[in-house]
């Protein structure tokens, strides 16, 4: 008796190829039907097709935010448990990947088990430590800057007139890793 097991549906959305193929490969081996993109209109694309129970997204998608994604995968089934990863992670961007719908947020470098860990995460955890050392000041701004950019929108130029600051120069401050 041959029985087809159906294995739950994964959409894996980065732009590195060697670090999606990786992640892939891994995910296939704990269960899941796994597709992999690496832009957001070919994530929308396959979205619409595959309707994922589980999503991984990255934040920076080439020039584009992953919090679009989130966004439109919630909105086309709001059941899709979905993940966002960032190697730029903040406090404005892991308030809007929650508030638009991402199960949870992780920065990378991140471990496979703490991404099925995540998925799992249904509530809050009120034992999470609490850090004993503020923000330093340079990481303060880098939050505030991305903060203002979220709230508009992702436009430089219009959050480089709101933080009275020259539009290059918000470009280089956005394009350094945060403090």
């Amino acid at each position: 008796m041959n029985e087809c097991i159906e294995h739950p549906s994964l959409l894996i959305v980065d732009d590195d190829p060697i670090f999606c193929d990786v992640l892939a490969k891994a995910m296939t081996k704990r269960g899941f039907d796994v597709a992999c993109t690496h832009t957001i209109a070919s994530a929308l694309e396959k979205s619409e097709s595959l309707m994922p129970e589980y999503a991984i997204i990255d934040l920076k998608l080439s020039d584009e935010s992953g919090l679009i994604l989130v966004n439109k995968i919630k909105k086309l089934d709001p059941g899709t448990r979905i993940v966002m990863l960032t190697g730029y992670a903040s406090i404005a961007t892991a308030v809007e990947a929650i508030k638009l719908g991402a199960t949870h947020y992780l920065a990378k470098p991140v471990d496979v088990n703490d991404i099925m860990a995540a998925f799992e995460r249904i509530t809050g955890d009120i034992d999470v430590p609490i850090s004993a050392h503020p923000l330093s000041v340079g990481r303060l701004e880098w939050e505030y800057i991305h903060r203002i950019l979220a709230e508009n929108n992702n436009n430089i130029s219009v959050t480089a007139r709101i933080l009275n600051m020259h539009r290059r120069t918000l470009q280089r401050k956005l394009a350094k890793k945060p403090v």
